[in-house]
């Protein structure tokens, strides 16, 4: 937990920006794998996280701004849950912990939000992503599920994402963290596949690392030889020479804060002659995507900058034709790139993306697009000090996708589709980083990674 000032400073800043009314945070309770007692490992609200710093199940919270109350709703153990669960600090100190006074049993929060809409306050809440929270809002509010959406807070949710967007210096001391323990998982990965092994034995071992970081997975691990499936979480296969492995994961602090990092590497000691050129290209286009991170510059033009190294790469190659620019404001780079260059990261790995999506990463001035793959860009806005962010591009070979397009005639101007044959099971490469912004340009974040062609072989052929 942050200190308790930084807690106070954040309401206060939240109080400030909304003026009137009264806001609710809804932390996230238990939930069953299977049957009660056999649970999801608990993972806190990031909103609730975020304002109240308190990560435990069954709590709510509301900060009256009329009224200038802020009050924590939870209850105590009994000693039924202490036999089970050992002793634990009550909610009135765990309230003490993040400045706040008043303490009331989870029950009464229904009573004080009916008082207040029956004292014509107006209530904001943030988006409910959980099917229970929905029902709880309905029962507290009497809105219908089905109304919800309509009735969340759009001034709430901006000053929310206002808060978020920026990185104090203590999240990023958490965020090193993460990225520190998840550089030691890649490095892992990196150093111990071979041929013979499952991607599952792999996963475990990562897996291993993330939890002995103290804290855990930051989301369920890619690590396949299937790269060219993006999300990829299935880990039977056994790996052969001549393959590649994509390895897609990272690890979270304690306190939730998440590192997210791809690297590619040959299941042989060497990348082939084939590998390596794609490889080069991905390299080259997410350096070329860092050298252009400062403030002020929008993540989609980077993102289309990358997108035209990658486009004149392939043409270089004979994957694709034409004029590269060409190729890329028509979308034809997207047939090997159809994903977006990155998103934001902090307490989330698509960091406040319960928030909405386009809310987060766009803004007046720059919409989302509904080409192909550039509609899958996250994050689009013009850049700011403070941000923090992933740069993921990459290249994939999608049978299905390529021959989709090849049957519909998609882009016969810049696709060499009869090249492409001899490609049907490279597989996919992805490289991936993770970086603040800054007013002079941006910073890596956490340790350096191997990724050249020559670091990535260097761990290979000790392994």
């Amino acid at each position: 937990m942050f200190d308790t000032v930084i807690y106070q400073q954040r309401r206060a800043k939240l109080k400030k920006d909304m003026g009137s009314g009264v806001l609710l945070f809804m932390g996230n309770e238990e939930s069953p794998k299977n049957y009660t007692d056999n649970t999801y490992h608990f993972r806190q609200d990031s909103n609730f996280l975020y304002f109240f710093g308190l990560n435990q199940a069954g709590l709510a919270a509301i900060i009256d701004i009329d009224n200038d109350l802020e009050i924590i709703f939870g209850d105590e153990l009994t000693v039924d849950h202490i036999v089970w669960m050992g002793q634990q600090a009550t909610i009135a100190d765990q309230a003490t912990s993040v400045g706040v006074k008043k303490t009331l049993p989870y029950k009464d929060i229904s009573t004080y939000l009916k008082k207040a809409q029956s004292s014509k306050q107006l209530i904001h809440f943030l988006p409910p992503y959980r099917h229970l929270n929905m029902l709880k809002l309905e029962e507290w509010l009497t809105i219908p599920v089905k109304e919800l959406s309509a009735r969340v807070s759009e001034q709430f949710v901006m000053a929310v994402i206002n808060q978020r967007s920026y990185k104090i210096k203590e999240e990023l001391v958490e965020l090193e963290k993460a990225i520190t323990t998840t550089a030691k998982m890649h490095v892992a990965a990196m150093s111990n596949a071979k041929a013979g092994m499952t991607e599952a034995e792999l996963t475990g071992q990562v897996n291993g690392i993330a939890v002995a970081g103290g804290g855990g997975l930051a989301y369920p691990v890619i690590l396949t030889i299937n790269g060219q499936i993006l999300h990829n979480h299935y880990h039977g296969n056994v790996l052969e020479k001549g393959q590649l492995l994509l390895g897609d994961f990272g690890a979270d602090t304690a306190m939730h804060y998440a590192g997210d990092i791809t690297r590619t590497l040959p299941v042989s000691y060497r990348f082939s002659l084939k590998q390596r050129e794609i490889y080069q290209i991905v390299l080259k286009a997410e350096e070329t995507a860092i050298q252009s991170l400062k403030a002020g510059v929008s993540y989609k033009d980077i993102h289309l900058r990358a997108a035209l190294v990658i486009a004149t790469g392939l043409t270089e190659l004979g994957l694709m034709k034409g004029d590269p620019a060409e190729a890329v404001e028509a979308g034809a780079h997207a047939l090997f790139f159809p994903h977006g260059l990155g998103h934001m990261l902090g307490l989330d790995v698509h960091d406040m993306e319960d928030l909405g999506e386009d809310l987060v990463g766009y803004d007046d001035e720059i919409k989302r697009s509904n080409q192909f793959g550039l509609k899958s860009l996250r994050l689009g806005r013009k850049l700011e000090a403070g941000f923090v962010l992933t740069v993921e591009p990459g290249i994939y070979f999608i049978p299905d996708l390529i021959d989709k397009w090849k049957a519909d005639g998609t882009h016969l101007d810049f696709i060499n589709y009869e090249a492409l044959s001899t490609y049907r099971d490279f597989g996919g490469i992805r490289i991936e980083d993770n970086y603040l912004v800054t007013t002079e340009g941006s910073r890596l974040l956490g340790p350096p990674i191997p990724k050249t062609v020559l670091e990535v072989e260097a761990l290979r052929i000790h392994a």
